[in-house]
């Protein structure tokens, strides 16, 4: 699952990291929640002369997917990720996996590990980052949804598969996270059909991210700044470990 995230770089490492035509400055965002504006990335319809390959562009969507099907916005519930498993079938995501795929850039994502119940203890915030800092970019999907009163509204979702080693002890879900190397090919939706991009909706590399326990001010969508993101000591495990198996096993 991915519910908060950050984008707390400038502006033209942005347009450098993803090869946009142009971007506007904006200010970092230490705690980007559902239902706020998000930074997208869509293939341009023009194209590079000489090239095949469309050139790419910014715009901003909201964090909340809405098929256009739908009829009324009140009666629907909150798409905020969509499982990269089902996305390619589900009646609410088939078409945007068709025709609108997108990448969402992010300096890093937060997730909340859940104790048992019977400890007692609260869900403990990490903010789970790049090893090498910088810049990540998330699989997504975007819809335009179009209301009753011929009012339209850019929407966006982001793709989930399930955690890697690395962070499966935190949560069993991550996000999709596309390589730089395959933002056209992820982006292409004229030539590339969902089966021919399935190889991307794979877990991150295992060396990719850290995950790094810090406070529950991140809990309160009110707080925006960095202390969001400074490192704490956890007082104790938060689990027993688990027992060492009597033998070794295959399975």
């Amino acid at each position: 699952m991915c519910g908060r995230y950050a984008l707390t770089a400038t502006s033209k490492e942005v347009l450098d990291f993803l090869g946009v035509i142009d971007i506007d400055d904006f200010p970092a965002r230490y705690n980007i929640a559902p239902t706020q504006p998000v930074l997208v990335v869509a293939a341009e319809e023009h194209h590079r002369p000489g090239s095949n390959l469309p050139r790419r562009r910014a715009l901003l969507a909201r964090w909340g997917f809405l098929p256009g099907w739908v009829k009324d916005v009140r009666d629907f519930p909150l798409l905020i990720n969509a499982r990269a498993e089902t996305a390619p079938e589900k009646a609410s995501f088939r078409g945007a996996m068709r025709h609108r795929r997108v990448l969402v850039p992010a300096s890093g994502f937060y997730e909340w590990r859940r104790p048992a119940k019977e400890t007692g203890l609260p869900a403990q915030p990490y903010w789970i980052r790049s090893r090498k800092g910088g810049l990540v970019a998330f699989g997504g999907l975007m819809e335009t949804y179009a209301s009753a009163d011929g009012s339209e509204m850019d929407t966006a979702a982001i793709l989930t598969t399930r955690a890697n080693a690395t962070l499966r002890g935190i949560h069993d879900r991550m996000p999709v996270v596309i390589p730089p190397q395959e933002f056209s090919r992820w982006l292409d939706c004229r030539t590339q059909e969902p089966r021919e991009v399935a190889d991307l909706l794979q877990p991150a590399p295992e060396e990719l991210f850290e995950a790094v326990p810090v406070s529950n001010l991140v809990n309160r969508v009110a707080n925006m700044g960095p202390e969001l993101q400074k490192p704490i000591i956890l007082a104790e495990p938060q689990d027993p470990p688990p027992k060492a198996a009597a033998q070794m096993s295959l399975f």
